[in-house]
């Protein structure tokens, strides 16, 4: 665990999860979310959701690095 941890804190795999955050996160959000934006209408429903469509991204994005990572150790 404590490997895996520090893989994923590593510099490299941040800042890949973040691109991959911002940019998948953007599009679904647009997708998503873009009207109620365009619109005004978001509220913290909405805002709890648009936030998620960020985090998971970043999630998929480093554990997926990791388990690369892992799977070349091996």
């Amino acid at each position: 665990m404590r490997d895996w941890l520090h893989l994923a804190f590593a510099r490299a795999i941040v800042c890949r999860g973040l691109i991959y955050s911002v940019v998948v996160g953007t599009v679904l959000t647009a997708i998503n979310h873009g009207d109620s934006i365009l619109y005004g209408q978001v509220g913290s429903p909405d805002l709890f959701k648009i936030g998620l469509t960020y985090v998971v991204p970043y999630v998929v994005a480093t554990l997926s690095s990791v388990a690369a990572l892992n799977s070349r150790v091996k």
